[in-house]
Formats: structure tokens, C-alpha cells, sequence
């Protein structure tokens, strides 16, 4: 659908088809797009890495099916396609783990944990019900472990509707689609203006996404939208007849608009409302009072979502790094990690003593909060770029407050 494919990757629902090889992922994807998404062969390893297909799944909306390699592929090459399958297990909203219900063992057992670790909702799928019997005992088995499990033949088409209707039953409420950026704290008729600056990463005749997306948010329910650059703000306030209900920057320019906007006015930034949308807000602001506990040769890993090449003045960097050097006045070492890289294990994520995440508009929630998760159980603090740089520029507070009409859990 024309719709689907218009929706940002990070604003559709992931859901992973997991299992060992040869047991039916790719057909039973086919299947449930109803489209030639994967190529389906008898040979074991033919989907030899992940494959991605949006579909229109109603009434959800869009999602992201994630067909995944073979958790038992063999080999050095193998071994790094099972590496990526892994990871894909901490980004998918759910799993689906396809078995032939003969061939269950410890293998499936130790997918099941995986799940768990993760916090992941499951539904299993025994395939191949056209010509596998299902041995005894098993699926009571599975129900007492409070799991969803749907005997399944693409053959047949046995259990296909069901498995589609349970996906869109279990999808966690908070992972379902939703486009409210920023309009349950404005409302219908508010002025709001929007500071966008036009820099060397901005593209061509376009504007970046988060500010995209805001601002059709914004549209969408009825609000007036003015829209002006950095050095173009302070006309743009004298031209109302009465000051905004609030003014979004982009965070690069935080110190500058900071100046300019009126006291009374509420000032937040792209970056800090996608932190909002995308991750735990609260917990991010609490990851910023590390930067003042930083000393020389503490290390902190800047994590890029976009796999864009960085520019002479590259926020993430070159400004990020530069700031922290000016606010702390140490000598700090910087790693970066860009598009779906982040450290996994947790051992190789502790040796920070900072993580700082980009908006985050081309992830998942799910990803999102899966990095957070990760970096808490690393014990090391984490923020993003917006809250970042405006603990740096001594703005904190006055960024959050719009948020304290909605969320008096966040930190003043």
C-alpha cells in the first residue's frame, strides 16, 4: 500500500521470524504477506541474512516483517550470520519461532530464554502441520509456559489467518504505532515555531526528519506552524501579535535560540521530543548528570543511528566531542558507533563511562529501549545528543518543563 511504504522505518512495528534452517520462516512469510517477500528453496541456509518486508497488517497499521537466518547455520560465515539473527532478537517488538514440531529440543528451549532475556512476547509456530505430527504433550507443555502456539502449514494454509490475528493481538500497546510527537502537550489553534537550521548535514531541498515529522504532527492537529531559521527566530517572535505557545529548536542551536526566546515561553528541542517518543525520557535526563562527573581518559561512546557520511562539522563527531572537552575541561576519549551497531556485550559496553544516543529517528522505540536496557545492565549511565547539549549549555530545566504538564515524573 502506497500508505506503507511512506511510514518512517522507525515508526513501524518490528516482528522477527525466528528458527533453525529449512523449517519454513521464508514461506510462512510469504504467506503471511501474501507475497513472494523471501526466496524459498529445500536447500537449509537459503536465506542467507535478514530480509525486510512492510506490509499494511490492519488494523495495526505498518509493520516490518524481519526474516532471519537460520539460528543453526554452520561455518565461519554461519557463525557471523547467527551473530546478526542474535542481534535482531533485542530489536524485534515480537518473535515469532517457527520449529518443526519432531525436531523440538534444547535448541528451541534456548531460543525461548533469548526471548525472555529480552523481554519479547513470543508466539511459536509448530510448521508443517500438513505432514508433522505434533508429539505428545508438547504444546500443553508450551501453554503452561503462558505461550502462544499455532500449528501452522503453508501447504494448507492451517493456521495462517490465526497466526496474523495473534500478531496483532500481541503487540505491546506501547509499541503500536503512533505519530504523537508533540500534540499532547500543545493544543488545537497554538502557535508554535519551529527553528530549523539549514547546515552542511541538512539534505538538499529537504528537511531533516524529526522536523518532518513534527511538524506534520503538528498539522494534524490543527496548530500553527511557523517555521524559521536560527538567525531568522527573533523576527519571526516580533511578527506575532502574541508570543508562541512553545518554540522547538534544533538542538544545535540551543545556546543561540535560548537567548532569544522570552522566559514565559516554553523551549524544547527535535532531539529531546524524540527522546520522549522513542525512549524513556526520564532515564535519559538522569544519564546527563554523568557528563559533569567526567574525568581525563574516561571514555564515551557517541551511537549514530544514520549511516550518513559525517560532514566538517558532523554533530555527533565533531560538535558532541568538542562541547564535552569545553564543558568538563578534560581530556575525555570518544568511540563511535554508527547505524544498527551498539555494543552487545555487556562487558565491552562498561568500559564507558557515558553513552550518548542520537534522536533516534530512524529506530524502533523497541531498539531504543533495548539500548537503554543494555547500557543499565552495563551500569553505565545514557542520554541523547538534545538532553546532552542542553545539560552543556545550562538549559536542562527549562528544556523539560512543557513535559511537566503531562509528566510530573521527569526531573527538574
Amino acid at each position: 500500500m502506497p500508505g506503507t511504504e511512506k511510514t518512517p522505518t522507525g515508526m513501524r512495528p518490528k516482528i522477527g521470524l525466528f528458527g533453525r534452517r529449512n523449517v519454513g520462516k521464508s514461506s510462512l512469510l510469504n504467506k503471511i504477506t501474501r507475497q513472494e517477500t523471501s526466496i524459498v528453496s529445500d536447500t537449509p541456509g537459503t536465506t542467507t541474512d535478514t530480509v525486510q518486508k512492510t506490509m499494511e497488517l490492519l488494523p495495526l497499521g505498518p509493520v516490518v516483517f524481519v526474516d532471519t537466518a537460520g539460528l543453526d547455520d554452520t561455518g565461519s560465515l554461519g557463525e557471523e550470520r547467527i551473530r546478526k539473527t542474535k542481534r535482531m532478537v533485542g530489536m524485534v517488538d515480537v518473535a515469532v519461532l517457527v520449529a518443526e514440531a519432531d525436531l523440538w529440543d534444547s535448541f528451541e528451549e534456548d531460543l525461548l530464554r533469548e526471548f525472555d532475556k529480552h523481554a519479547v512476547p513470543v508466539i511459536v509456530a509448530l510448521n508443517k502441520k500438513d505432514r508433522i505430527k505434533s508429539p505428545p504433550g508438547l504444546v500443553a507443555r508450551l501453554h503452561q509456559k503462558h505461550l502462544t502456539v499455532i500449528e501452522t502449514s503453508t501447504i494448507s494454509g492451517k493456521g495462517i489467518k490465526r497466526l496474523r490475528e495473534e500478531l496483532i493481538r500481541i503487540v505491546p500497546d506501547n509499541e503500536k504505532i503512533t505519530t504523537q510527537i508533540v500534540a499532547d502537550i500543545v493544543a488545537p489553534g497554538n502557535v508554535i515555531i519551529l527553528v530549523t537550521p539549514i547546515d552542511t548535514e541538512a539534505p538538499k531541498g529537504r528537511l531533516i526528519l524529526p522536523q518532518v515529522q513534527t511538524l506534520r504532527d503538528l498539522l494534524d492537529n490543527h496548530c500553527i506552524a511557523m517555521v524559521v531559521r536560527e538567525h531568522e527566530l527573533e523576527k519571526g517572535l516580533a511578527s506575532l501579535c502574541r508570543p508562541p505557545s512553545l518554540v522547538i529548536t534544533d538542538s544545535q542551536a540551543f545556546e543561540q535560540v535560548n537567548l532569544v526566546t522570552p522566559p514565559e515561553v516554553f523551549l524544547t528541542s527535535f532531539s529531546i521530543l524524540f527522546a520522549r517518543l522513542k525512549g524513556d525520557l526520564q532515564k535519559y535526563v538522569q544519564g546527563a548528570e554523568a557528563i559533569d562527573r567526567l574525568e581525563t581518559g574516561d571514555r564515551v561512546l557517541i551511537a549514530e543511528a544514520c549511516n550518513h557520511h559525517p560532514t566538517h562539522d558532523d554533530i555527533g563527531t565533531i560538535k558532541i566531542p568538542r562541547w564535552l572537552k569545553k564543558h568538563t575541561g578534560k581530556e575525555i576519549l570518544i568511540d563511535h558507533v554508527q547505524g544498527q551497531d551498539f555494543p552487545e556485550d555487556i562487558h565491552q559496553l562498561s568500559i564507558y563511562k557515558l553513552v550518548i544516543q542520537c534522536g533516534g529517528c530512524m529506530l524502533t522505540r523497541r531498539q531504543v529501549l533495548w539500548r537503554q536496557r543494555l547500557a543499565e545492565q552495563a551500569n553505565v549511565p545514557m542520554t541523547n545528543y538534545g538532553i546532552a547539549i542542553a545539560q552543556m549549555m545550562g538549559i536542562l530545566p527549562r528544556a523539560l518543563q512543557i513535559f511537566q504538564n503531562i509528566n510530573s515524573s521527569v526531573p527538574m
